[in-house]
């Protein structure tokens, strides 16, 4: 273990910033903030669209919490946020959930535009790939820049990312002109439920714990 390292937020056990009923440990990054850097923030929520996003989320959370999945506060979220055209970028593996998805928002008045990842057909041996990176998984490149702009071209007011891949979904974020929201986060491994290996990397370190007692 690196003892020099810095300490923060991943490293607090306290939480006072939620409670604030408790001492801040003393590598705190709240207690570190600037003056300055705090009121800049505190400014940005001044802004229109983020006073808007952040009232309706604290609402829906507090109105629906243990209550509702995802995709209710997902609509629930589209529908107080007055957007009328969302957008899916899917994994094209998981084209029958967005259509599923798709369904449940038309249902409730939104229109709908799609955008699968391998959209725009481009080979990957076009930005580098090697061959050998090529065996499990195809020539055919994800392209999430084109489903971010094809989504733009459509005029999405909100976008949903639907299982794409790690690096795929950072680009989508990148070049997504809209607010974009995830509902699924790829893991094939688990059945897409990635904090399933926390909580598996997280009962093994305690039992490793225990185990030293």
């Amino acid at each position: 273990m690196n003892d020099d390292r810095k300490l923060s937020c991943v490293d607090c056990g306290v939480k006072n910033c939620q409670t604030r009923d408790k001492e801040y440990p003393e590598f705190c990054v709240t207690t570190g903030l600037s003056a300055e850097t705090i009121e800049k923030v505190r400014k940005l929520y001044e802004e229109e669209e983020n006073r808007k996003v952040s009232v309706i989320s604290a609402e829906i959370e507090n109105e629906f919490y243990l209550r509702y999945t995802r995709v209710q506060e997902l609509v629930e979220f589209a529908k107080r946020m007055g957007f009328h055209k969302i957008g899916i970028a899917t994994c094209v593996g998981l084209l029958e959930e967005s259509r599923v998805l798709a369904r449940i928002l038309r249902k409730h008045g939104f229109e709908v535009y799609g955008a699968a990842c391998k959209i725009g057909s481009f080979e990957k041996k076009s930005v580098g790939v090697a061959e050998e990176d090529m065996v499990n998984t195809g020539f055919v490149m994800c392209n999430p820049i084109m489903q971010a702009e094809v989504l733009n071209e459509a005029g999405t007011n909100f976008n949903v990312v639907m299982g794409l891949c790690v690096g795929h979904d950072s680009l989508f974020y990148k070049y997504s002109e809209a607010l974009v929201t995830t509902l699924v986060a790829k893991d094939r491994v688990l059945a897409h439920n990635p904090v399933g290996a926390l909580y598996q990397i997280g009962s093994y370190y305690k039992k490793l714990m225990k185990d030293d007692k």
